[in-house]
């Protein structure tokens, strides 16, 4: 089979190392005589696996004791709501950042919880870029500050983490979805982050939260159980069945990030990728990249072509060349490249070297 690389949104692409050695314990884990599907979440054999998985992720941000680590369902959208429900605390209003359509989601469902002050947003930019924070207008009243680290669909990514040193009661609050782990993390200036595992992490059906354990315990009136977080930390995640097998490849994941050099690593070779990209698309005035050249993403590329006619032309040749799900959010349309941890070096080389030769084939 030809080489295929998948630069899909997510679901995303996962290590090939990840996905042989789940092939190869498929039927048998570990001598255990049981497929991981097929394990009991309570038994000795599973829990070695979200011990290790836990432990693991922990050493690979540098999680402190008092931070909690869940593993849920409900993808990072369950979270819109979760972290009103749980983080108001007797408070009635929230700071959010608005940069993109995940930010715009999180805001209209936690505006059924309480007011929400926009105390930034590009909208009016297209969400092309990050507001500098000499542009908030915190509510210092507010129970916590809302960003989206990384927006999937736009393409615009904060590389630096909001100092709230003037509102530092109010916790800071994080959706990492598509960018957790791709670079080093000081998660003790952050109240809370949350992040659906199919961008970055390993398969659709897992979310994880870490949350700073005085923030637990005070949930709104009425909240379901399995949405009050604390529930979920007093139980290590085992109130209800975890997505199970989700968390067994996410640990592969965490297991082969540790072996690639860790975080400083895969920031090197994060950066190394975009670089790559980014470049031809300054430089070849066929392809356009809408986003300021300060919040780009290095994990999802949306770019557009000069010929918008030849856009259909463009992904049947990249589909034919074993490069494949480029096309753009239907939002936005163009062309989307997203370039995880797990996308090699060499397939971003690949999709350049092809974008150059598609451009002077149709110039």
């Amino acid at each position: 089979m030809n080489q295929i690389y998948n630069f899909s949104a997510g679901p995303a692409v996962l290590p090939k190392e990840v996905l042989q050695q789940a092939r190869d314990e498929m039927l048998d884990w570990q001598g255990s005589g049981m497929s991981v599907m097929e394990m009991s979440h309570r038994g000795k054999e599973f829990m070695s696996i979200a011990e290790k998985t836990e432990n693991d992720f922990r050493e690979l941000i540098g999680i402190p004791e008092n931070y909690k680590v869940l593993f849920l369902q409900g993808g990072a959208s369950s979270q819109f709501s979760m972290v009103p429900m749980n983080l108001l605390r007797g408070k009635t209003k929230a700071n959010y950042i608005n940069t993109g359509q995940w930010s715009t989601k999180a805001i209209e469902e936690a505006n059924r919880y309480c007011t929400i002050n926009v105390a930034a947003s590009s909208a009016k930019t297209n969400f092309t870029c990050i507001p500098t924070q000499d542009k908030w207008h915190l509510d210092p009243e507010a129970a916590y500050i809302h960003y989206t680290s990384n927006e999937t669909i736009g393409g615009v990514e904060f590389h630096w983490i909001p100092e709230i040193d003037s509102h530092n009661d109010i916790p800071l609050v994080a959706d990492m979805s598509s960018d957790i782990l791709s670079r080093p993390l000081d998660i003790t200036r952050f109240g809370l982050i949350y992040a659906g595992a199919q961008k970055n992490l390993g398969p659709a059906g897992l979310t994880l939260v870490v949350v700073r354990e005085d923030l637990l315990g005070q949930p709104l009136t009425g909240t379901p159980t399995l949405y009050d977080y604390q529930i979920h930390a007093q139980n290590d995640s085992m109130y209800n069945t975890p997505p199970t097998y989700a968390m067994y490849i996410t640990g592969l994941v965490f297991a082969w990030l540790k072996n690639k050099g860790g975080l400083m690593m895969m920031e090197k070779i994060n950066i190394t990728k975009a670089n790559l990209l980014y470049d031809l698309l300054d430089h070849n005035d066929f392809y356009h990249c809408p986003v300021a050249k300060s919040d780009r993403s290095r994990m999802n590329v949306p770019f557009t072509l000069r010929n918008p006619a030849l856009n259909e032309e463009f992904l049947k040749q990249a589909d034919n060349n074993g490069l494949i799900q480029l096309k753009g959010h239907r939002s936005v349309g163009g062309m989307r490249a997203s370039i995880y941890n797990a996308m090699p070096v060499e397939g971003v080389t690949k999709l350049v070297a092809f974008m150059n030769e598609f451009a002077s084939q149709h110039a």
